[in-house]
């Protein structure tokens, strides 16, 4: 078998097919063997390196060791760790040098620990020294009272007297024509400290009530309404007043039942001492009733009076009511300018009767009329102005005759020709009135008279009165000649050339305050009224009663935000500020010289006032202003209460300048809407010398943000409330505002601390001007025949914009309450024009330019929101504005000035030991 193997496997396989059957068997093993390779590689090789990997280690021989843990040396003898270790040697080292840091930051906290336990010492100390520094000071301060009080005790107020209501000890005088305020008046009934009480009787609880014009009663009742001094307590009561006419004829009653009706009334106390009887006159009919009425002591306020039943000093000449119940027209009312019209003066009149029916209707009364009767000069008059209109030298006008029928009047008295408007037209046309006086000499003043005074005051024309006794209306308180000319009858001859010698400047000065006293003291019913008790107050030595002050409605508002300091406000650039104010905010002092306030200080104050108007600042008719009495007393715009700290020189600049030692100013701030602007506003304040509060006037119904943070910046802001949105908001008097300094700026406005602190050195040597930095000016448009309103940099400026300006807080009161209201009213419809209208007042009250400091012309901040004056209407507005306030005043109050006022040593180096000193140049 084996062979026959054998033989088949060299022949190849069995048979035939042999040779296949080998080489499946050889690819076989061949497959199988490669399967047992790959199995042993796979297995066990990773199996043997495993036990070696764990077990070489173990030898003895370190060296023998082939992946243990190296020595620092052969480690980095490996190439691609060598960074690494170059960063571990640097962090090691900064380590070192932070620890060294730290133990030395350690000591030196100990001793700042040690510094500040030294410091809270020290701190403990100050406070000691401090509460005993304060200590004296206060025993110093008590000394110095005590010392004051010996040299100047402590007057307490007088004991107030009130004299039984049936008072019969009075003295009588021998005659009620012979009254005057020491025998018919009792003073005992007005202590200085009253302040004035009056008590008006109500007519229609009277018969004589219903026989009253009913136009003069509604005004005069709405009148008595709203006057501060009228009281409904008659028992404390200084003065009682009574109207009695104008009376209509049909119902007037008769002499005798008035006169039981005076006498009856409730406070008459038998003679009628301390009462006033009211005629006022509505028309030129004269009716003098009262003349043959005892009215014992009362005084009379009539338009009408008698030589026999006039009692100087006692009796009053009041003017006519002409508008009971209606405001003056201001635009009706003709300009001031050109001085001279067509017609160098006019007259129309007719005179009804004789003088010798005159002076027997003047017998006819219950006294006779002593001595000769005067010559009658009426003749004369008529010859003289007829040959004046005849030679044409000069156009005039004089009519003698009435072309319609001539008013009533009195006997000898000139009766007025035409309707009012006709009158008042003519007037227009004239630069002077005539105004003949009665014939009779015993007639001082007559109504008819006292009508052509009023129409020619309103329309501007200048009256010329002939005939020197006339007793023109509030005569012993209103100097005449400074507003027209009262020239004697025989002179008639000499009157064309004295009206042809009067300069345009003075006729212009005349006009003026004529205007003026028109407006103040003839114009309504409220200023008839308001004169006479001003007269009466005035006589017997009461002062006025203060002037009211807007009252100032607080929002609430948070504050603690620190104020930081703008490196621009502290730059002053040349100006040395001087010592920088640390005392709390104080006020201005306020006017002690009420009590002592005499005729003879009144007649001062009127010669010092500036220009024509004798009667700014100060008059017995203008209430007394609480703390500005300073810029009322003296020529020079203040009453000086010292001549600075040193006189002069480096001690007269650290006293601030001026000659009053100490003072501060208020800020008066505007804002609608603004808060970011205002907020970044009111920072720039922080550490502004000499300020004593801010007045933020919140324009706004939106109340600001309940999160906002007020700066804090030294001195109190308060955040005033408005009833409207008004410009005319920014020069109310609040009663916030206690000093007699105001700077009016805008919350937009960006000036520097030594601008405001310049402005304000200026103003206090000249506290009746606007002081303030951007110039504006007016021009005439010759193709429109208006005024406008220019912008542009100028030579010459007229006024000072109020967004940055100091004034007196005396023109708030005079802007809030005295300035026509149709001017207020033309600030709210264009919500414009109210920095014009305060230059327009205060040029009109002083005939003076304002000043401007500094070079600046803008201040406005740079990137605030857009303001109101940038838009193309403004202009357009404020021209209107400017013509419709000349119609108002009846000229144009702006004065030009080419100068501004800088510091003497303006750009001038100077070492610091050198003195210095700020005036004006």
């Amino acid at each position: 078998e084996l062979m026959t193997g054998y033989t088949m496997l060299r022949n190849g396989g069995v048979g035939n097919g042999g040779q296949p059957w080998v080489l499946r068997w050889s690819s076989r093993i061949r497959l199988t063997w490669l399967s047992f390779t790959l199995f042993i590689i796979l297995v066990f090789f990773p199996l043997i390196a495993h036990y070696y990997l764990t077990t070489i280690d173990d030898a003895d021989d370190a060296g023998k060791r082939i992946f243990g843990p190296r020595t620092g040396n052969e480690l980095c003898e490996v190439k691609h760790v060598q960074d690494l270790c170059r960063i571990r040697e640097s962090v090691s080292e900064e380590l070192l040098q932070l620890e060294a840091k730290r133990q030395e930051l350690n000591s030196e906290i100990a001793k700042l620990n040690l510094k500040i336990e030294a410091c809270k010492k020290s701190i403990e100390n100050a406070k000691q020294d401090l509460l005993q520094l304060k200590n004296v000071i206060s025993q110093t301060e008590h000394s110095y009272k005590e010392l004051m009080a010996q040299n100047q005790p402590k007057l307490s107020l007088p004991i107030r007297l009130l004299p039984d209501k049936d008072d019969a000890t009075f003295p009588l005088p021998k005659s009620n024509r012979n009254c005057r305020l020491h025998n018919c008046f009792d003073y005992s009934r007005c202590p200085l400290t009253s302040g004035f009480p009056v008590y008006v009787y109500n007519s229609d609880d009277y018969p004589f009530g219903s026989s009253l014009d009913p136009l003069i009663k509604q005004a005069f009742e709405a009148t008595v309404r709203t006057n501060v001094y009228v009281t409904e307590n008659a028992n404390i009561a200084c003065v009682y007043i009574i109207l009695v006419g104008e009376m209509q004829e049909p119902v007037m009653p008769k002499p005798t039942e008035l006169e039981q009706q005076l006498h009856s009334l409730p406070y008459w106390r038998t003679d009628g001492h301390n009462h006033l009887i009211i005629n006022l006159s509505r028309k030129s009919e004269t009716q003098n009733f009262i003349y043959n009425i005892s009215t014992g002591r009362a005084m009379i306020a009539q338009s009408t009076f008698y030589d026999m039943q006039y009692r100087p000093g006692f009796d009053i000449v009041v003017s006519p009511l002409v508008h009971a119940m209606s405001e003056p027209n201001f635009l009706e009312i003709p300009p001031q300018v050109p001085v001279k019209r067509k017609y160098l003066f006019s007259f129309q009149g007719e005179k009804i009767e004789s003088l010798r029916s005159s002076l027997q209707e003047v017998r006819s009364f219950e006294e006779e009329i002593e001595g000769n009767a005067p010559a009658d000069y009426d003749d004369r008059i008529i010859t003289t102005l007829k040959a004046v209109q005849d030679s044409k030298l000069d156009f005039v006008l004089v009519e003698f005759t009435c072309k319609n029928q001539p008013k009533a009047s009195l006997p000898t008295e000139w009766a007025l020709c035409g309707e009012r408007d006709d009158r008042l037209e003519l007037l227009k046309l004239s630069t002077f009135a005539l105004i003949i006086t009665p014939g009779d000499a015993h007639l001082v003043i007559s109504a008819g008279c006292a009508m052509r005074l009023f129409e020619a005051l309103e329309v501007g024309a200048i009256p010329v009165v002939l005939g020197e006794q006339v007793q023109l209306p509030y005569n012993d308180v209103i100097r005449w000649n400074e507003a027209a000319l009262i020239i004697p009858k025989p002179r008639i001859t000499e009157v064309h050339f004295l009206l042809r010698s009067i300069s345009d400047n003075d006729l212009l000065a005349m006009r003026r305050q004529g205007r003026f006293l028109w407006e103040t003291y003839f114009s309504t019913s409220d200023s008839v009224f308001s004169t006479v008790l001003a007269i009466i107050r005035t006589r017997i030595q009461i002062p006025a009663a203060p002037i009211r002050e807007e009252t100032a409605v607080e929002i609430p508002h948070r504050s603690g935000k620190a104020a930081g300091t703008d490196p621009n406000m502290a730059d002053n650039g040349d100006l040395d500020l001087g010592p920088v104010e640390t005392e709390p905010p104080y006020a201005s002092p306020k006017y002690l010289r009420n009590f002592t306030l005499t005729a003879m200080d009144i007649y001062r104050n009127w010669n010092s006032a500036p220009g024509p108007f004798h009667l700014f600042p100060y008059t017995p008719f203008d209430p007394v202003l609480p703390s500005e009495a300073k810029f009322l007393g003296s020529g020079t715009g203040f009453r000086p209460i010292g001549g600075g700290a040193g006189g002069s020189g480096k001690e007269f600049q650290a006293a601030l300048g001026g000659n009053v030692p100490r003072e501060q100013f208020t800020v008066v701030m505007l804002t609608y809407e603004r808060e970011e602007v205002l907020m970044n506003s009111l920072e720039r304040l922080n550490g502004l010398p000499y300020l004593n509060k801010v007045v933020v006037v919140w324009n706004s119904p939106k109340l600001p943000s309940e999160d906002l943070l007020w700066p804090d910046i030294g001195v109190p802001i308060m955040v005033v409330r408005t009833e409207k949105n008004s410009l005319n908001n920014r020069f109310l008097p609040w009663d916030e505002i206690e000093t007699e300094a105001i700077l009016s700026i805008d919350d937009d406005a960006h000036l520097r601390h030594d601008e405001i602190m310049f402005g304000f050195r200026v103003w206090r040597e000249a506290r009746d001007r606007i002081v303030g930095f951007p110039g504006r000016y007016h021009a005439w448009d010759i193709p429109h025949q208006s005024w406008l309103y220019n912008s542009n940099y100028s030579c010459e400026l007229s006024m000072v914009l109020t967004g940055a300006a100091f004034f007196h807080k005396y023109y708030a009161y005079l802007y809030s309450y005295v300035m026509p209201q149709a001017i207020r009213d033309m600030v709210d419809e264009y919500i414009n024009c109210e920095d014009i209208a305060m230059n327009f007042l205060v040029s009109h009250l002083t005939r003076k330019p304002p000043i401007k400091v500094t070079s600046r012309w803008t201040f406005r901040c740079p990137g605030c929101p857009q303001a109101l004056s940038h838009d193309d209407s403004h202009f357009h507005e404020r021209h209107k504005c400017i013509n419709f306030f000349v119609k108002v005043y009846g000229y144009m109050p702006l004065l030009y000035t080419q100068f501004r006022v800088d510091s003497v040593l303006f750009k001038t180096r100077l070492p610091h030991d050198k003195t210095k000193c700020f005036k004006f140049i």
